[in-house]
């Protein structure tokens, strides 16, 4: 039975930039810190960094719950993000925006009035 989102993973290349940058980004340290991998937890969720990697934004879109896109948009831009998609409405009251962060992988944002964290728990 699928539970719903873990972790996500995203490769580096410079594993200690890296860290530093999505510590910035999520306001929180790694909760595991190895040479191999650094964990960050996150509203419930595993943030991974993996080393050696390839970044790209070919892959899949994880999509981060932020409150207000607008805000949350300028902020990761302004350290060192640029925009991948602009902020888009969906419908519904939805609101999507991709961002490509320093090393080249995709972070989306999603400001969704609908999704019900506490029913996830």
């Amino acid at each position: 039975m699928i539970k719903g989102l873990r972790t996500v993973k995203y490769p580096v290349a410079d594993l200690g930039q890296a860290k530093a940058w999505f510590g910035e980004v999520f306001g929180s340290a790694p909760y595991f810190d190895q040479p191999f991998y650094v964990g960050f937890a996150i509203g419930g969720f595993e943030l991974g960094l993996v080393p050696d990697g390839t970044p790209g934004t070919a892959g899949s879109v994880v999509y981060w719950g932020v409150d207000d896109i607008e805000a949350e948009f300028a902020r990761i831009v302004g350290l060192g993000a640029t925009a991948h998609e602009a902020i888009q409405d969906v419908g519904e009251g939805i609101r999507v925006a991709e961002l490509k962060d320093p090393f080249g992988n995709v972070l989306g944002l999603i400001e969704n009035p609908l999704f019900d964290v506490a029913a996830v728990r």
